[in-house]
């Protein structure tokens, strides 16, 4: 069994400023600790409300220059330097506060971010971190492009991205990491670039007001022309303009031979950080850029919560259980036959696991297709919701003096009938830490190996003034 590790966040907030790279507007940017199973956000300080739009994948609307994404109207552009940095030093929960749409594009790497977010620290959240483990190959391909992602099982997150630009100044390149723990050193000061022929198209349409020639690398694939020599002066406000020996703009010196495949391969960890879950797994990026590195992120989310959905909890009904029906009755006010739950098997402070046996006695029965008896639905809700019940009670000293009320039941699905004989198993987990005695969780039920019902529910807890 994997090691359980628990989630991170930054110790305290700090702070970067600069301009965005296509809106040229000067930005102030401040990273902020967050709770557990926050992820990351973005919020827009500069805005009414300050909205805030989470690094999801769901959130997508343009991949042209950049990884952007939208909720309610609220953008954010160019996303991607910024979470790469967040996944690369392993911090799971950060608040990434902004006063414009789009981060400083600092030199066009992740360097800056890295050395910001290392300058605080981080610190380990009471809260387990969740990783989806790759036990399948799984692949999207653009066909348009020939780009290709694929994910295979491994033991870390790993990543190869292979880059082939069909061009003499920049030919073929590879990059790799085996493990998270090299993208400080060896990824993160890999810088954004550009080849001459896109640079111009982007100065006629207004767009990298923010650019210079030290925050991208410009690949020169053309001949450059005395009118084009003259534009590109007047755009980085330069005196003069030159080319390397080696086909880069100006004076800047290349960090590695293979840098663009380097950026590139930021660009895959920025980009999947959308998913909204670690990924154990080796990913090999083909040709990768935004379009496909998101609509592969988009596949893999779907896969994700389709099989969290779906997948029964590892326990051993036959195992001595951590309570049984007379410790629950200890802990819950209810009674049979209201009484919907027989054993708890596990208990963390985020989630708790427990079963019932639906037997042909059950007094439901009796009334409820009595010639084809099916178990009520409501039923399964409230036998998932005394499941619950235990963990938000889990929270105080003194269960016993305390009666839970249901504040909310939303998202609510039945997909499979539960009749006699079968074993229920119930599992919550909390969707946001509890507060002041209330729990908002989302809750599974399971019967036969399969999802029988599922809902969001939201309860408090509060004392009960007979005792």
């Amino acid at each position: 069994m994997a090691e359980k590790i628990n989630q991170t966040t930054i110790k305290e907030e700090v702070t970067l400023e600069g301009v965005g790279l296509h809106t040229g507007q000067k930005v102030t940017l401040t990273f902020k600790p967050a709770e557990a199973n926050t992820g990351y956000v973005f919020k827009r300080v500069d805005l009414d409300g300050a909205p805030e739009v989470p690094a999801d994948v769901t959130y997508v609307v343009d991949t042209q220059r950049g990884t952007s994404l939208e909720k309610g109207g609220v953008s954010i552009q160019t996303s991607e330097h910024v979470l790469a940095a967040c996944v690369g030093l392993e911090i799971d929960n950060v608040l990434i506060e902004m006063n414009q749409s789009e981060p400083p594009i600092m030199d066009g790497s992740s360097k800056f971010f890295v050395e910001a977010l290392e300058q605080v620290g981080k610190v380990e959240l009471d809260a387990e971190r969740e990783e989806y483990v790759v036990k399948e190959v799984i692949s999207y391909v653009d066909e348009k492009t020939g780009s290709e992602l694929v994910i295979m099982p491994s033991s870390t997150y790993e990543i190869t991205t292979m880059v082939d630009f069909e061009t003499k100044v920049l030919g073929t390149q590879n990059a790799s990491i085996k493990n998270l723990s090299q993208f400080k050193d060896e990824i993160a000061d890999s810088r954004t670039f550009s080849f001459l022929h896109e640079l111009e198209t982007l100065l006629e349409h207004g767009l990298i007001r923010g650019g210079d020639l030290n925050n991208a690398i410009v690949y020169v694939d053309k001949e450059l022309s005395a009118e084009t020599m003259e534009k590109l002066r007047t755009a980085f406000g330069k005196d003069e303009i030159s080319v390397k020996p080696n086909g880069i703009l100006d004076n800047l010196t290349l960090h590695y031979p293979n840098e663009a495949a380097r950026h590139k391969l930021l660009d895959v960890i920025g980009d999947l950080a959308l998913i909204g879950t670690r990924i154990r797994g080796k990913v090999i990026a083909t040709k990768p850029g935004h379009f496909v590195n998101t609509e592969f992120a988009k596949k893999l989310a779907k896969k994700i919560k389709a099989e969290k959905r779906n997948m029964m909890p590892e326990v051993d009904l036959n195992q001595a259980p951590l309570m049984d029906v007379n410790q629950i009755m200890n802990m819950l006010p209810h009674r049979p036959p209201f009484l919907l739950i027989d054993k708890i098997f596990e208990l963390t402070d985020s989630s708790v696991i427990g079963c019932k046996n639906v037997t042909m006695n059950e007094d439901f029965f009796k009334g409820h297709f009595p010639g084809a008896p099916v178990m009520p639905g409501v039923l399964i809700v409230e036998a998932m919701a005394q499941t619950g019940g235990i963990l938000i009670l889990s929270t105080v000293p003194d269960p016993e003096n305390y009666l839970t009320y249901f504040m909310k039941i939303d998202k609510v699905k039945f997909k499979q009938k539960v009749v006699p004989g079968d074993t229920l198993v119930f599992k919550c987990n909390l969707i946001t830490p509890i507060r002041r005695g209330i729990c908002h969780m989302q809750g599974y039920a399971f019967a036969n190996g399969k999802l029988c019902a599922e809902a969001e529910l939201m309860a408090q807890i509060v004392k009960s003034k007979d005792k």
